[in-house]
This record gives structure tokens, sequence and C-alpha cells, in this order.
């Protein structure tokens, strides 16, 4: 993965408008306080293979970056993400964003195929 490059991201998320696509998308926020022993709650949020269709999608701040995404009946978003890779072989944007120690945060990807459920 590399830094997120706005105009390079947003030709990226142009790729998949309109089209049928799996989103995985997951944060981890909290997860490595609470395995550390840090007096702090576990938060996650998970979702694997979700099927949408978006007709807007959007990344704007200036790092770390929010990605929205409008669907018909509503939006999906992740804010916080720092990194990204477009696999086009696979068909398969990651957007992934990591806090000040390296720990994953947060993840929004998005593919023409499921994504392996292993």
């Amino acid at each position: 993965m590399e830094s997120i490059k706005t105009k390079d991201v947003q030709k990226a998320l142009d790729r998949f408008l309109n089209r049928d696509v799996y989103l995985h998308l997951e944060t981890t926020t909290g997860s490595y306080a609470a395995l550390s022993g840090e007096d702090k709650m576990a938060v996650v949020a998970y979702i694997r293979n979700g099927r949408i269709k978006y007709h807007q999608g959007q990344i704007t701040g200036n790092g770390p970056y929010r990605v929205g995404l409008k669907l018909e009946d509503g939006w999906v978003y992740a804010e916080g993400l720092t990194d990204w890779e477009l696999r086009k072989e696979q068909d398969q944007l990651l957007l992934a964003g990591y806090d000040k120690d390296g720990q994953l945060a947060v993840a929004l990807e998005l593919s023409s195929k499921p994504f392996p459920c292993n």
C-alpha cells in the first residue's frame, strides 16, 4: 500500500460507480488498546462481502481522509484513511487507515468478486 493521493483514489472510486460490488468495511479502533491491557473499551465493526451499488463516491479531507459512497437509500463512509492500493488484475480497491503506532484502525475495500472468507 502507499499513501493516499486523492486524485488517484477518486479515479479508482469512479471505476466502481453504478456496479454491483462487494464491500469489506471494518474498524478496529480500541481492539489493540484492549489487548495491550489499557483501560479502554474495545470497539469493532465488521462487514465482509456486503453487496452494494453506489452512484456517487468521493474522497475528502487533508489526511487522514474520508471516503463516502452514496447508495440509493443511504451512505457508507469510512474516516481516518491513510493508505491505498488498486489491484487492477483482481478489480479491487483497498483503502486503510493506520494509527500513529502503525496499527490498522479502519479498512474499506471494494471488489467486483466476493472477498475470500477464510
